[in-house]
């Protein structure tokens, strides 16, 4: 069978008919979406997505059939227009699928389907099957087609005859008048005749129901009732359908589907539609609340919970400000937990009530330090004592991670003393010849040896300088530079560590400086001194907390099942939650 319903069709009999709905629609109320001829089957009208929108039916004569007058019928099936209606819409909070009509058909009324828009239309899907005009229906013999003659095939009673001069000759020839009247078969007297004998039960106990005439074969005179098969089956009468408990029926509550939880987790609300309904004639109508008094109201309203709801829970203490002077920034660990203890994604929490986990910090105005070089590698003196210089210079530091308290007065040493070994004795004032410069490059110092000795037979002999007084005493010292450094490395002292125990690290700030300092890119970078080290590696010795301990012997099963998150066992089983969470840090 074809899809226009024609055993062995080729589907030309009939048309498809289809389309979407999906005008952008401003006004809330009843908007037509499609008019269904007369004559349609197959009926389809689906929503495309769920939406807070509802479908309606209407017959042309203004026949409400579902959904009418602002009133939600139930899911069910209804009548109109010829065929029976299947009207769907699945549950509101596990199914995202649109509601729907479905219908057999064929319709015997233009048939018009509305939306009543409440919010954007999401579109609707229609779809029904039409047969093509002046088609014959392929069901139905040829001589059967209507405003055709039926040659006989009414299905006359058998009682019922021709008058005189309508009988046809066995060869299909009219028999003429002036050959005598035709004489005519004695008639056959019935023994049998059909008979009321009952109706079937009211299809309804109340509401306006419906029943049949049930009908029998009896003896004509007797009128027993016999096996149907000894009366003529073709001039059985036709059972008519006749109406019965018209009264109507109790009004009744019709209670609608919950709608979806108002939140996703925790305490929401949700709602339901409850209207009172009363049935008749195969139809349920929306009566007055005053009908349904006798009832207790169903809720309309209730409290729901999904599931509970997740937990914002601050892991770590605020961490150390990231400059030591000036404004910074500090931070902290912010993590997102479920009922059961497990770290889950963000959108899991309310990210309204989201904690910080950065905020400014202001340690103060930046003040300066002391910068210097490393230690020149020369000593001033050839022999005995001389020095080794570097230079030593205050500037603002920029560094992030230095603990800084100012130059103050204490100026770090520009020299240190150093001991090439013995110098032989001389005589008179003695000045040997300068020594090497102090420094590489840029300014030095140096000395040489000034000495009083007094010549004799056996050679010199050192006198004291009170001897040589009257003698203009040559200089022993003098600045020098051999040539100009370019560029050099400066560095401040090592900050505080930044752990006490169990491997910190300190940091120091490095800058290339030209000879007039100022900032430079000259310098060597391999000769760069460190910028950061570690320290303190030695490991922590934890403080024992006394007012920390556990309150209860399963502490254990608290840590297992994950409750540890609620400060009530934080409290209770204070030792064991926080052995695991120094575990997890």
């Amino acid at each position: 069978m074809d899809k226009c319903g024609v055993c062995g069709g080729d589907n030309t009999a009939c048309r498809v008919v289809s389309g979407v709905f999906k005008h952008a629609l401003m006004k809330v109320g009843y908007h037509k979406i499609v008019e269904i001829p007369v004559g349609a089957t197959k009926i389809n009208i689906t929503e495309m997505i769920k939406s807070r929108n509802y479908l309606a039916l209407r017959s042309r004569s203004g026949r409400s059939i579902v959904n009418g007058n602002w009133a939600i019928d139930r899911p069910g099936k209804y009548e109109g227009v010829g065929t029976m209606f299947t009207y769907r819409r699945p549950n509101e909070i596990s199914s995202t699928a649109g509601e729907s009509f479905l219908a057999e058909g064929p319709t015997n009324e233009i048939l018009e389907v509305y939306m009543i828009y409440q919010q954007p239309n999401p579109g609707v899907q229609y779809e029904f099957i039409l047969p093509q005009e002046n088609l014959i229906n392929p069901q139905i013999p040829p001589d059967r087609r209507p405003g055709n003659n039926l040659n006989g095939q009414l299905g006359l009673e058998d009682d019922s005859r021709p008058s005189e001069g309508d009988y046809d000759n066995p060869h299909g020839s009219r028999v003429p008048e002036n050959q005598g009247p035709v004489v005519q078969p004695p008639r056959r007297q019935r023994e049998h005749n059909w008979k009321q004998i009952g109706t079937t039960e009211c299809s309804l106990t109340c509401g306006r129901g419906s029943r049949y005439m049930v009908f029998g074969c009896v003896h004509r005179l007797s009128h027993e009732e016999v096996p149907d098969s000894q009366c003529d089956s073709s001039t059985r009468p036709t059972a008519e359908e006749q109406p019965c408990n018209v009264q109507p029926c109790p009004a009744f509550w019709d209670i609608g589907e919950w709608s979806e939880c108002s939140k996703t987790c925790g305490l929401g609300m949700q709602h339901r539609q409850v209207l009172c309904r009363q049935v008749y004639a195969n139809r349920t109508l929306t009566v007055q609340t005053s009908r349904c008094q006798h009832l207790e109201k169903p809720e309309t309203t209730s409290t729901c919970q999904l599931k509970i709801c997740s937990e914002w829970q601050i892991r770590t203490e605020w961490s150390t400000c990231s400059v030591p002077c000036g404004v910074g920034q500090r931070s902290r660990e912010v993590r997102c937990v479920s009922n059961v203890g497990d770290f889950v994604n963000d959108e899991e929490c309310n990210m309204k009530l989201r904690p910080n986990d950065v905020e400014n910090c202001d340690m103060g105005t930046c003040a300066k330090s002391w910068f210097f070089t490393e230690w020149g590698s020369r000593c001033s003196a050839d022999c005995g004592v001389g020095v080794r210089t570097r230079s030593v210079l205050c500037m603002t530091n920029h560094i992030t991670s230095l603990p800084l308290e100012g130059c103050g007065h204490e100026r770090p040493l520009e020299t240190t003393a150093c001991n090439n070994g013995p110098c032989e004795s001389r005589v008179q004032w003695f000045t040997g010849s300068w020594n090497q410069c102090s420094a590489e490059c840029g300014n030095g110092t140096q000395q040489r040896e000034v000495v009083c000795l007094q010549k004799s037979a056996d050679g010199f002999m050192v006198l004291p300088p009170s001897d040589c007084a009257s003698l203009e005493r040559p200089l022993s010292q003098q600045t020098c530079q051999l040539k100009a450094c370019g560029a050099k490395w400066y560095h401040t002292e090592w900050s505080t560590c930044s752990k006490t125990c169990e491997e910190g690290f300190r940091v120091r700030e490095v800058r290339c400086l030209s000879d007039d300092m100022v900032p430079s890119d000259r310098c060597e970078p391999q000769l760069r001194p460190e910028e950061r080290e570690t320290c303190n590696p030695e490991p922590c010795v934890p403080e024992i907390d006394e007012n920390c301990r556990d309150k209860y012997f399963n502490c254990n099963v608290v840590v297992q099942a994950r409750l540890c998150v609620y400060n009530y066992y934080k409290t209770a089983c204070c030792a064991s939650c926080t052995r695991v969470a120094n575990r997890q840090a």
